[in-house]
């Protein structure tokens, strides 16, 4: 990365190329398209999210649930997308990715026992169901939790 090549984020600058209140031949001179007096005529008013004095939506709408900071996200996969791979072969998540049977891992990749495996596969991700592993190792292959 070089310092010639930073931009600013999409969308956080919005230029339109409009000069407000640059006298009256401008067609925009004056008032600056603000009106004549009145609240919003006015500096710093009125704020995002005031409704004239009535209570404001944000805070009619019930606050509800949680969100717990230390939530793992874990990507879940059935056995079933694992016939992708070749006999023997060794299934890690970079596999997995470079395959395209997950998008992104998150926090970690857990598989399922949902389908039918019929290949010898050697399975290393986070964790596995108990029937997944079950299918994995019935065929010779192994499940191993890295």
């Amino acid at each position: 990365m070089n310092l010639s090549t930073l931009s600013p984020a999409e969308g956080s600058k919005q230029s339109n190329n409009f000069r407000r209140g640059r006298v009256h031949g401008s067609g925009n001179g004056k008032t600056a398209g603000k009106g004549h007096k009145g609240q919003k005529a006015r500096s710093g008013a009125p704020r995002p999210g005031f409704e004239g004095g009535q209570l404001p939506l944000y805070m009619r709408l019930p606050k509800r649930g949680f969100t717990n900071r230390n939530h793992k996200e874990i990507v879940a996969i059935n056995v079933d997308k694992l016939e992708k791979f070749n006999d023997g072969d060794v299934v890690t998540i970079e596999a997995l990715l470079n395959e395209g049977v997950i998008s992104h891992p998150k926090d970690g990749v857990k598989i399922l026992g949902n389908g039918e495996l019929t290949k010898k596969l050697t399975v290393q991700v986070n964790a596995f169901s108990k029937s997944a592993k079950e299918k994995i190792e019935a065929l010779g292959g192994k499940a191993e939790v890295i």
